[in-house]
């Protein structure tokens, strides 16, 4: 089963070296769509940044990347589907009721919500892009929170990376994961986000 894991590492390591520059740069890349298109996997590529460029600069171009993506989510959905979705709602209570809530947020609360590893970042993308929340609230937050969330997520891919080398590392790993998912469940009960 060792041998299973080792040779598992080696296929992942042997991959990113044989992309060379075109793995991170197109890590880069998918990292910026992964906050238009969420169904992309944000952890594996934060993962092959880190392995790519150590956990440095590897963090670095991750957050920027990330950071950029959620900018450009808001600002598409300002610019081009704001009214067409405000539209839409404008009739269903509960919908206004969360824009509103949303608009409303301090930036404490926004960062805090965003730097949570299992919160739909695209969600809040969309919805401080339709609702009145301006880029002076939404900047900050997103440049705070991000800072966490690729910390957080470069830790878990390494050292899951590193698990297949050496198995026992998942106990950190799962020990990570569950802190993260009861932090999350905890800071929703606490904002009410259910």
């Amino acid at each position: 089963m060792k041998e299973l894991f080792s040779n598992f590492y080696d296929l992942i390591m042997n991959t990113i070296a044989a992309l060379g520059v075109y793995g991170p740069i197109l890590g880069c890349l998918l990292i910026v769509l992964e906050s238009i298109f969420p169904p992309l996997p944000l952890f594996v590529f934060i993962t092959m940044n880190f392995i790519a460029f150590g956990k440095v600069i590897g963090f670095i171009i991750s957050w920027i990347c990330t950071c950029i993506g959620c900018l450009i989510a808001y600002i598409l959905v300002k610019k081009f589907l704001r009214n067409f979705v405000l539209r839409k709602i404008r009739n269903i209570d509960l919908l206004t009721k969360c824009l509103h809530y949303i608009e409303n947020l301090s930036i404490t609360k926004i960062t805090v919500i965003l730097s949570i590893p299992f919160t739909p970042a695209f969600m809040m993308n969309i919805a401080a892009g339709v609702s009145n929340m301006s880029i002076k609230k939404f900047l900050p937050a997103i440049l705070i929170s991000k800072i966490l969330l690729v910390y957080f997520w470069g830790i878990v891919g390494t050292g899951l990376v590193e698990s297949f080398k050496n198995p026992s590392s998942l106990i950190t790993v799962g020990i990570m994961l569950l802190i993260a998912y009861i932090t999350s469940f905890l800071i929703k009960k606490i904002f009410k986000l259910d």
